[in-house]
């Protein structure tokens, strides 16, 4: 059965987009060979995003590179959000419930990831229980000010393990 991982890169301050949403800061930090991305890619059978991300900037907007993982990945992906546009894409679900929408996206990815894009839906995930892993990559710069990969004031502490044989900063979600 799919899991649902979090992966996102984020500035060493912590942050996944600069203010309003901005990706451009990230543009600089892509390309390259990258063996644990090209394997996670290898290994998405759906993504699940917020409307916010997949409404939001793209680092490679207007480029052959548009697109989750730099446009190489081609298959199922589920919006979750409450105003679905009047007229929807045929290659993407919208999908109003976080519940119906992780079951759809699992579905959809048979026995590989589910891969969370957006700080908010992946924080929901975690506040319901939902969240197996969070893998995330890290680019040399501080950002300062944006969209933090996990904002929760006042919230509980997320308990977190290392997973066994994996890269640095790929990690269990422990309940």
């Amino acid at each position: 059965m799919a899991k649902l991982l979090y992966s996102a890169t984020a500035s060493l301050d912590g942050y996944i987009a600069g203010p309003g949403g901005d990706m451009s800061w990230l543009t600089e930090h892509l390309g390259g060979e990258n063996p644990t991305a090209q394997r996670l890619l290898a290994n998405v059978g759906a993504i699940l995003a917020g409307s916010g991300t997949f409404g939001g900037d793209d680092p490679n907007r207007g480029t052959d590179k548009e697109g989750a993982f730099g446009g190489q990945y081609h298959g199922p992906v589920f919006v979750l959000t409450h105003r679905p546009p009047a007229q929807p894409r045929t290659d993407v679900t919208f999908v109003g419930d976080l519940h119906s929408a992780v079951a759809e996206a699992k579905e959809a990815a048979g026995d590989k990831y589910v891969n969370i894009l957006g700080a908010n839906v992946a924080q929901q995930c975690i506040e319901a229980g939902l969240l197996d892993e969070i893998l995330m990559f890290f680019a040399p710069v501080l950002l300062g000010d944006g969209i933090r990969m996990f904002n929760h004031p006042g919230g509980t502490t997320v308990r977190l393990a290392p997973i066994p044989g994996e890269t640095a900063h790929w990690y269990s979600v422990l309940y």
